[in-house]
Formats: structure tokens, C-alpha cells, sequence
């Protein structure tokens, strides 16, 4: 554990400096890619038509490797933590749009109409109805999101130490420190972690009408009361 945390000053940040960078780099992204989804999933809930083209195009974006993301981007916003988000604001979508379209679409009608009847707009319906209901699955997209932006920040550690924690990697190789390797990935599997279970208890939160889990009955007390044919007798 010697040399642990022990951070090389060329990396300009502390342990705890390069986790709320990590953190930084990786959640916005998620955070602006279901802001992104939100309208689109809507768009291929309505339009039906949308939605395969959609979902091939976030699938062919999705494909496109980090690296040469960079080297297009590069250019435009030069080596900055944003060349490193907005492919992974990208990247989100291919999980997020197909999981708010099937949760919007799991809404019953007879909720559909119910709200319609209430005088709820479509606008209104999609917010305070579809959304609440669909709520579990789109978590669920944001879990996968999240997990997979923690892992991919590390590979912005190639263009001018932008990887945050993933920095600890290339500083692991260049100082001959293997357990900077270590920290970084340990570091990183406890952040996402971490992250999936708040996610997980945001999903209790807004689905108190959800079950919790599935307990045992108690066996029913026995009666003392001595049985008729026991009493008979």
C-alpha cells in the first residue's frame, strides 16, 4: 500500500481531486443524453416509423470508437474535458432512448384514456403520467449509462491527461507504479457502485407503488383450542 495515494504532481489533481473529476466527466454525460432521449423517445412513441431508424442511428453513433471520436473533435473543442463528454453523451443514447420508448409504451391505454378524459394535453400526459410509470425502466437504462460513462472517462487519459482516474493508468506505465493501476481501477469499480445503488434507491423513491420484495408468510399461529374430534373424545 506504499505509495498508494500518492498522486504524481504532473497530474495536477489529488485523489480526491481526480474522484470528483471522474464523477464530473462521466455523470454530466448521462445527464445531458437523457435530456437528449427524453424528446426523442417521445418522438418514436408517437411516430412509430421513428423508432427503427432512430435506434439504428444511436446504434451506428454507438459503434464509432472513443478514440476517433476524439480525433474529430479535437479540432472543434480541442483536448478539454467536453471532447471527452460529448461522446459519451452519445454513447448513452443507445441505451436510454430504446429504454424510455419501452417503458412509455408499457403505460396501459385504459391510464392513457383515463388521463385524456381528465383534460391532461399531450405534453402533460407524457410527463406526469407516461414517465411516472416508466420510471423503473428508464432507472434501469441509467444504470446500464452510468456504468458504462464511469468505465469509458478512463480513455480520455490519451488526449493531454483529460481520463481523470483513468490518468492513474498511463501515470502507472510511464512511473513504472503498478499500484496506481490498481487504485484507479478499484477506485472505479467503488464509484460505480456506488452510483448504481443510488440510482437503485431513486427507483424506490419514485415508485413507492412498487414491490418491494417477496416475504414469507408466517405460519399461522396454531389455535388452542383442542380440535372437535380431540374434544369428542
Amino acid at each position: 500500500m506504499n505509495g498508494f495515494f500518492d498522486i504524481p504532481s504532473d497530474l495536477q489533481h489529488s485523489w480526491s481531486g481526480l474522484i470528483g473529476l471522474h464523477l464530473r466527466e462521466a455523470l454530466l454525460p448521462v445527464a445531458a443524453g437523457l435530456l437528449l432521449a427524453l424528446p426523442l423517445a417521445q418522438l418514436c412513441v408517437r411516430f412509430r416509423r421513428l423508432y427503427p431508424p432512430m435506434l439504428g442511428a444511436t446504434t451506428v453513433l454507438y459503434a464509432i470508437p472513443s478514440l476517433a471520436f476524439f480525433v474529430v473533435l479535437i479540432d472543434y473543442t480541442g483536448q478539454s474535458e467536453l471532447t471527452v463528454m460529448i461522446p459519451l453523451a452519445v454513447y448513452s443514447l443507445v441505451v436510454l432512448v430504446p429504454a424510455i420508448v419501452d417503458g412509455v409504451r408499457s403505460v396501459p391505454g385504459e391510464t392513457l384514456a383515463a388521463a385524456t378524459a381528465m383534460g391532461f394535453g399531450p405534453v402533460r400526459r407524457y410527463l406526469q403520467v407516461q414517465l411516472p410509470i416508466a420510471a423503473p425502466a428508464i432507472v434501469a437504462g441509467l444504470r446500464v449509462a452510468t456504468a458504462s460513462s464511469i468505465s469509458l472517462v478512463s480513455v480520455g487519459a490519451l488526449i493531454g491527461n483529460q481520463g481523470a482516474l483513468g490518468n492513474l493508468l498511463a501515470a502507472a506505465q510511464k512511473y513504472d507504479r503498478p499500484e496506481l493501476a490498481v487504485n484507479a481501477v478499484i477506485t472505479m469499480a467503488a464509484l460505480a457502485i456506488l452510483c448504481d445503488a443510488l440510482l437503485v434507491l431513486l427507483r424506490t423513491l419514485l415508485t413507492p407503488w412498487m414491490p418491494r420484495g417477496t416475504r414469507r408468510p408466517r405460519p399461522a399461529a396454531r389455535s388452542r383450542r383442542p380440535e372437535p374430534e380431540a374434544a369428542a373424545r
